[in-house]
This record gives C-alpha cells, sequence and structure tokens, in this order.
C-alpha cells in the first residue's frame, strides 16, 4: 500500500524534528531558544517536497496544491505535538515542562497540555506563514497553461 505524498511528507517532518530535538537536548543545546527556530527548515524541506511532487505529477491547479501543502504541514505539527506530549509524560509530565527555558513562549508555569496546546497553535501558524510562501514561491509554476 502507497502512503499519501501528504502523510508521507509530514512524517518526514516529524521525523526531522524529532532528531533535531532530541540531538539538540543530547548535545545541552536545549535551553537555546533560537536554535528551536531551525525546525521551520524541516517544514519547508517537506512543503516543498509535496509540491514538487504535485507538480511531476502534473497537478498544477493553485488551490489544489495549497490544499495538499498545508495537509503535509499539518500532519507534521500534529504528529510532532503528539511526540512532544509523549516525551514529555515520559520525561516526568508537568515537571519536565516547568524545567524547560522560560523565555519561550510562556509565563507562569504552563502544564503539559497547557505547552502543547500553546505549541499547536504556534505550529498551525508557521505551517499557514510556510504554505503561504512556498504557494507564492511557486506561482508561476502552477499556472494552467
Amino acid at each position: 500500500m502507497k502512503l499519501p505524498k501528504e502523510l508521507l511528507n509530514g512524517c518526514l517532518i516529524f521525523i526531522g524534528i524529532g532528531v533535531y530535538f532530541l540531538l539538540m537536548n543530547a548535545l545541552g543545546y536545549a535551553d537555546l531558544f533560537y536554535l528551536r527556530l531551525v525546525n521551520v527548515f524541516f517544514v519547508f524541506y517537506g512543503v516543498n517536497r509535496t509540491i514538487a511532487m504535485n507538480l511531476a505529477e502534473g497537478k498544477k491547479t493553485f488551490i489544489a496544491n495549497a490544499i495538499s501543502a498545508m495537509t503535509t504541514s499539518l500532519v507534521g505539527v500534529f504528529l510532532s505535538i503528539i511526540g512532544l506530549v509523549v516525551y514529555s509524560y515520559m520525561q516526568g509530565g508537568d515537571s519536565y515542562v516547568k524545567s524547560l527555558p522560560k523565555t519561550f513562549l510562556f509565563g507562569g508555569n504552563p502544564s503539559v497540555n497547557t505547552y502543547s496546546i500553546c505549541l499547536l497553535f504556534e505550529g498551525i501558524a508557521s505551517s499557514v506563514i510556510v504554505t503561504m510562501l512556498l504557494m507564492l514561491y511557486w506561482n508561476n509554476r502552477l499556472t494552467t497553461d
């Protein structure tokens, strides 16, 4: 059975982000908030790959490619949030989240759920931005003849 390209590339985004964050944690760089911004490159890669695959298949409709690109990025975001929740509970739950750097999004003492929901909203917003940017980039290639 062949997986849809949106699911395949969304899983690639998830794997890339997961390995990157585990590597940052293992190397002791998890507290550097600006290194967490690198995860957007994994999203760019997965979404760009989906659009390129659509073009290779001859799909040049703007709306269909935008939906496919957005689906890819949202799959990556949702899988990443699920992975974060599982990892957080494996590391101690709310006490693990409280040990994370305070420079990221939150004041006070967020719970695993609060932390995850806030990252979900941030991930959805970044998915929309990445999709829009890549659709603008590919726009001249998507016009129908």
